[in-house]
């Protein structure tokens, strides 16, 4: 379970790092979205991956640490308002601009 949930979070580690290098808004919003899924994942597995287990304290008894469930909720919350942030963002560079190049330039522009 561990050897899943590394590989899946270094699969969407680098396709956002991937996506982030490219040169279009859209593929730069997914790829940030894509790294906050990698960094929720991550959060999620360092409260220990126990099956079963309360997310209360017994004496003596295994838990789940609920902390990180509860940072993964507001990381959640914050992905989707930076998300919808950015979409919006870059509508409005492509309303005024007339491309959505990340850097604004035109392809007749390039060198």
């Amino acid at each position: 379970m561990e050897l899943l949930l590394a590989l899946a979070i270094g699969l969407l580690t680098t396709c956002g790092v991937y996506l982030v290098l490219r040169e279009r808004t859209f593929p730069v919003i997914l790829g940030l979205t894509l790294l906050s899924y990698a960094v929720n994942l991550f959060l999620f597995a360092s409260g220990r991956l126990s099956i079963d287990a309360p997310p209360l304290i017994a004496a003596g008894a295994r838990y789940t640490d609920p902390l990180p469930q509860a940072l993964i909720l507001t990381a959640i919350v914050i992905g989707f308002g930076m998300t919808a942030y950015l979409a919006m963002l870059a509508l409005r560079a492509l309303s005024e601009s007339g491309d959505d190049h990340v850097d604004a330039r035109k392809e007749d522009d390039r060198p």
